[in-house]
């Protein structure tokens, strides 16, 4: 691999950008290592997952535009991100990463609001009499 090779990871709102070169095993979100981006341990492991499953965990240098969402769906996306960018680099990695559920798009968003309701499935308060 002579240069970096990157994709796109989206959930919900948010949408990342992954950069991912041969390196230390340094990750990046925003300027920021992850682990200060991701407070929370549940979403470092979302962010490290794809990269245990292929045992890459110390061999790529990943930087990451974040935009969007919060954090979980910033965290769900960059994990989709590191999948596909992973395939990029090598292409026998995808039984790997296909049988542990990591390249698909989770389609679930918010369900937009209805006129004549209070969100998207509550209604006002009916009275028969």
């Amino acid at each position: 691999m002579e240069k970096q090779k990157n994709a796109v990871g989206r959930r919900k709102e948010a949408v990342t950008r992954v950069f991912i070169s041969k390196g230390d095993g340094k990750i990046t979100v925003n300027d920021k290592d992850y682990k200060t981006y991701f407070p929370l341990a549940y979403l470092q492991n979302q962010v490290e997952a794809p990269l245990k499953t292929v045992e890459a965990t110390g061999k790529f240098d990943i930087v990451v535009n974040a935009q969007g969402g919060g954090l979980k769906g910033q965290a769900e996306a960059i994990k989709l991100g590191i999948s596909r960018a992973l395939i990029e680099v090598n292409a026998e990695l995808r039984p790997a990463l296909k049988a542990a559920g990591y390249l698909k798009r989770d389609p679930r968003s918010v369900e937009r609001k209805k006129f004549g309701h209070k969100k998207a499935r509550k209604s006002y308060q009916f009275s028969k009499r």
